[in-house]
């Protein structure tokens, strides 16, 4: 199928569409980096354990499988819009919750909630991009949610480092609130900017055209890419959907193998994303290099340069995807991390235990440690962060759309939570070596997944991905 013409494509409209469902990805990013830092308030409000502090920070994890898995198939029955307008009513809710009980219960049903919405707006944002962006250009505009969740994580790393600052550390109080309770109560202010931006984004040509609106449809996709090519589009999007029956959750299944082959591909790569431990970094960064022997704000300082570095990765992937595909550039990052896990846990493994069995390290392993794990984030955000999202938004048939966001989005998250659910316990059990050990040999693994199952999508518009996986 040819592409479009470049100049038919109101790329200002597009931009702005972007721009507005990626604040979803901001959101899911600031939270992820707002927990980080509040672990010593955490325990100390609710008298926590290891387990316990596992536990309360993965909650917000359970719902992100849950919103994730609900948000696929509620999409394409109400719409990408209403349920991404449903999210960010439940993340503002969630925030402010978080940040004020004094009640552990309803702090973690808060955060399970606040969990959901970040579960749907990471499936729903890069699949509300793919349906309206041009297919040449579409891996480089839903890299764009990767910038958005990095950009979140590190706001809240400065944000949490100055309210740690001004309070004198994240227990110190501010206005009557402990800091990092303000760490929380912040997350309002994307949520509110998510909600009010909703209002002035179309919803999904595709979902109109599915549910009968075909006129609708004609009108965004018109102002999208001209009144010829919306016609044409139209017909596309309704060629792409089964005659017989509304997309199902039974969509995803094939006989002899459970699940469509293009569905394994998409768990492989939800999965996967995950176990190389990212998450460890991301919701542990303060912990971890405090388990390394550093102060609060030397760890706090660290998490903001791995910010930084992880933004400028991003917008290497940017400039690559669209050219050379998703592909070779998952097959580097695998390669990448593998190398850069490892030197982290060599490192971790020549520290030495203190009387307390805290992990103690000399300046230059130390500075090993840190050089790797920057590598590390480097290697992930030009590869396994955006290309995943990108794949997962545009790798499924219409018909299967939803469903397989649904089955691939619980796996995500589900993994998510098992890796940090146990890292506490593995990091103070089996050590930081042996823990780092098993993500090096994870994304060793990855490597190999990547290179015999994964097809490459650059390039081809999404009603050509209807031959994948068994129709």
């Amino acid at each position: 199928m040819a592409s479009r013409p470049q100049e038919q494509v109101n790329m200002a409209l597009v931009s702005a569409i972007v721009a507005v469902a990626t604040i979803g990805g901001l959101l899911f990013g600031y939270d992820s980096g707002a927990v980080n830092g509040t672990q010593t308030g955490l325990k100390a409000a609710f008298a926590l354990d290891d387990n316990g502090l596992g536990f309360t920070v993965g909650s917000l994890l359970m719902g992100c499988a849950a919103g994730a898995f609900l948000a696929g198939r509620l999409a394409d029955r109400f719409g990408r819009k209403r349920i991404m307008v449903l999210a960010a009513i439940l993340f503002l809710t969630g925030a402010l919750v978080q940040g004020l009980t004094a009640d552990h219960t309803l702090f973690v049903i808060a955060r399970f909630f606040g969990g959901m919405a970040v579960g749907a707006a990471s499936v729903l944002s890069p699949a509300y991009i793919s349906e309206v962006a041009p297919a040449a250009v579409r891996g480089r505009l839903t890299s764009v949610q990767q910038v958005m969740i990095i950009t979140g994580l590190t706001l809240a790393f400065v944000v949490n480092y100055f309210l740690a600052q001004a309070a004198g550390d994240s227990l110190g109080m501010l206005a009557g609130y402990p800091a990092w309770r303000w760490m929380y109560l912040a997350q309002a202010v994307p949520a509110v900017v998510f909600l009010a931006a909703l209002q002035f984004i179309p919803e999904s040509p595709r979902y109109l055209v599915n549910s009968g609106r075909e006129e609708e449809a004609r009108a965004v996709l018109t102002r999208l890419f001209g009144a010829a090519e919306a016609g044409r589009k139209v017909d596309e999007i309704r060629g792409s959907f089964a005659a017989d029956h509304r997309p199902s959750l039974s969509d995803v299944l094939a006989p002899g193998t459970v699940l469509r082959p293009i569905v394994w591909a998409g768990l492989i790569i939800a999965v996967f994303q995950q176990f190389v431990g990212i998450n460890v970094i991301f919701y542990y960064g303060e912990t971890l290099w405090r388990l390394a022997g550093v102060s609060e704000k030397a760890a706090l300082e660290r998490n903001i340069v791995s910010g930084l570095v992880s933004i400028g990765a991003i917008f290497v992937t940017m400039a690559l995807v669209d050219k050379i595909g998703r592909k070779p550039l998952l097959l580097i990052g695998s390669a990448g991390m593998a190398a850069s896990l490892g030197a982290m846990s060599w490192a971790f493994s020549q520290g030495t235990l203190d009387a307390a069995g805290a992990l103690q390290m000399d300046q230059q392993l130390g500075l090993v440690a840190v050089i790797a794990a920057n590598i590390y984030v480097v290697f992930f955000n030009a590869s396994w962060g955006p290309i995943m999202w990108i794949m997962l938004g545009e790798m499924f048939p219409n018909q299967l759309r939803g469903s397989a966001l649904a089955v691939c989005g619980l796996a995500q998250w589900g993994a998510n939570y098992a890796v940090v659910q146990s890292f506490p316990a593995m990091a103070s059990g089996l050590g930081l070596a042996e823990t780092y050990a098993l993500y090096t040999i994870s994304a060793f693994v990855s490597f190999w997944l990547v290179k015999a199952f994964l097809p490459e999508t650059a390039g081809k518009e999404l009603e050509q991905m209807e031959g994948w996986g068994g129709h």
